[in-house]
């Protein structure tokens, strides 16, 4: 089963604060709040995580992944590659940093909340139109879809 999502960027206030974090073996960019790369689980560990998930439930975590996509509009969001088709929507919290545009296939590890929402058809067709789809696409949506959704305060991006 696939899962793919996309956001608004609806907020124009945030700021890209990127720095660069360096431990012994790899270089890092790092966005929003300092993060370290200690205690990170596989994109496979957080898939089995989402999986015992409801909406309502929240999960504290930091998980390293691949950047599938990343808005193009601002980098105000990311699809990271959870394996098996599945993929899990991330946000900055509070719109306070972004990623840059072309972070495509990029590893990350991201700090922050895990939890699973379900996305309404309006909100859906928003996203898509944002991500510059054509009417004819935009106009096949027509359900809901279940997200595994990630609000990220931390994040670092192999240099």
């Amino acid at each position: 089963m696939s899962f793919f999502f996309l956001a608004s960027c609806k907020n124009d206030k945030a700021k890209n604060a990127e720095k660069l974090v360096e431990n012994e073996e790899i270089a890092y960019h790092s966005f929003g709040n300092e993060i370290t790369d200690a205690e990170v689980l596989t994109k496979e560990q957080m898939a089995e995580k989402y999986k015992d998930l409801k909406v309502g439930d929240t999960l504290n975590v930091k998980f390293a992944s691949k950047i599938n996509e990343v808005c193009k509009s601002k980098g105000c969001w990311m699809n990271l590659d959870l394996g098996n088709e599945t993929e899990s929507f991330v946000k900055f919290k509070d719109y306070g940093f972004f990623m840059p545009l072309n972070a495509d296939g990029r590893e990350v590890i991201v700090n922050g909340k895990a939890f699973v929402t379900t996305t309404s058809v309006d909100e859906l067709r928003h996203f898509a139109e944002d991500a510059g789809e054509s009417e004819e696409e935009i106009a096949k949506i027509k359900d809901p879809k279940y997200t595994l959704s990630f609000e990220a305060d931390g994040v670092l991006m192999n240099k």
